[in-house]
């Protein structure tokens, strides 16, 4: 028993000293003592609402649709004031195709379901789920290939 213990508490030296020599490397390839640098600050398109807008293929099943167009003007998004609302409500202004609000974004008035659909308050930020985009190299190398619309 002792003999066993006696090898443990060796083999247990012999890696603490091992490890000792052996600097600490971080996964992401720098010195640990190293600094972050934050990456540069990217800029927002500024493609005016309405204009000849693409939209932005989705990447994954059940994602939120992506802003292609600045939004700067319209915040803050309140529950007071919200300007997404007044395009977006329905799917037409002015003549124009419009995405409007999924049918998730409503509730129904009366308790039987067949009244009227006002926009549930309750996602009047919609700026949680509905991001604009940047044209920005992503920050770590990957492989993520979006889904595929068949």
């Amino acid at each position: 028993m002792k003999r066993i213990a006696i090898i443990a508490v060796a083999t247990l030296l012999t890696t603490i000293g091992a490890c000792a020599t052996k600097p600490i490397e971080a996964m992401r390839g720098k010195d640990v003592e190293a600094a972050d640098v934050a990456p540069s600050a990217k800029q927002f398109p500024d493609k005016s609402p309405g204009g000849e807008q693409v939209l932005i293929p989705r990447t994954f099943t059940g994602q939120p649709p992506l802003v292609p167009h600045t939004i700067a003007k319209y915040e803050p998004i309140t529950v007071e004031e919200n300007d997404c609302l007044d395009c977006h409500i329905s799917d037409e202004l002015n003549g124009r195709k419009m995405p409007r609000m999924g049918d998730s974004h409503f509730v129904k008035l009366d308790k039987s379901g067949k009244g009227k659909s006002v926009v549930n308050m309750a996602r009047y930020e919609c700026t949680t789920c509905h991001v604009q985009q940047v044209d920005a190299k992503p920050l770590i190398e990957n492989e993520f290939v979006g889904w595929k619309k068949q």
